[in-house]
């Protein structure tokens, strides 16, 4: 039988581009995806993944302590809970991107993972964490992921995490390939001019390299004070053969919906040995530098 998994995407905008409201801008975030998760459900979807730290936005625009105060635990904060309530709700695995606080001055770029069933499977840690180009001040909030590159077993396939600056690291993407992926999401926050001309060279090739599905999510929209650019949106799926199956809008809010034919990864891998021809014996090198 067919193994076909609909999966969504979702994009969206600041709900509150003005307010400076930190609990006002988080709660009207939240209350903005609750529909478009509950569209996702109405769609069929079987799995939904979430923007980078989806409630919120991308707040590393600026350098401000004040955020520290919008990082809440995984799994036993607000937000995953509720999130746990509408994949029970809507019978739908939820990706659900969040600023977590580990522990007092501890805060990871971290995405929690629910099944269908409304249980907690674990979290992804951003490991790669820029700060490097004016408007992305990341390290002065999240310390690197220390939970390696997990793949959580789901009733619609194995799923795999990569946030957003991660996704110009080949390495990881490996690892999640080699740790049995056959869907990798990777939920974002990127501006026209910077790296737009890499958003769908990069994450094909991943898909291409590793013979799995990507998911990749961008918002959308610009965002005040800071307007360090256009979030150009145009969320995608691509599947093992790194070809653009579905593709969002640049500038509205959405949900992206494909059908994901999870049996073709043994199609494209009995056709291409990438795995088998490995010579990681051959790589020490990597490691060393």
């Amino acid at each position: 039988m067919p193994r076909v998994t609909r999966a969504a995407l979702i994009q969206a905008a600041n709900a509150l581009p003005e307010s400076t409201d930190l609990e006002a801008i988080k709660q009207a975030m939240i209350d903005k995806h609750i529909p478009l998760i509950a569209e996702a459900a109405a769609k069929g979807a079987n799995v939904c993944c979430l923007q980078e730290i989806f409630y919120g936005p991308y707040f590393c625009a600026e350098q401000d302590t004040r955020w520290y105060r919008t990082a809440e635990a995984i799994p036993d904060g607000p937000t995953t809970r509720l999130m746990q309530e509408l994949a029970a709700k809507h019978r739908m695995v939820l990706i659900v991107p969040i600023y977590e606080e580990a522990m007092p001055g501890v805060y990871y770029n971290t995405a929690a993972v629910i099944d269908d069933e409304g249980n907690y499977l674990g979290k992804y840690r951003k490991h790669h964490i820029p700060h490097c180009h004016p408007g992305f001040w990341e390290k002065f909030y999240f310390t690197p992921g220390d939970l390696g590159y997990p793949v959580f077993e789901t009733r619609y396939g194995r799923i795999g995490v990569y946030i957003c600056y991660d996704r110009h690291f080949p390495e990881g993407a490996r690892e999640l390939g080699l740790n049995g992926a056959e869907i990798v999401f990777n939920p974002s926050a990127t501006v026209a001019g910077l790296s737009e001309y890499l958003w769908k060279l990069e994450q094909p090739a991943h898909a291409v390299a590793n013979q799995y599905f990507v998911g990749a999510i961008n918002r959308v929209g610009t965002e005040a004070p800071w307007n360090i650019g256009e979030f150009y949106g145009q969320s995608y799926f691509c599947d093992p053969r790194g070809q653009i199956i579905v593709e969002g809008s640049r500038d509205a809010d959405e949900v992206i919906i494909a059908d994901l034919d999870l049996d073709m990864i043994q199609e494209v891998r009995d056709t291409w040995q990438f795995f088998r021809d490995r010579r990681p014996d051959s790589y020490e090198g990597i490691s060393s530098f």
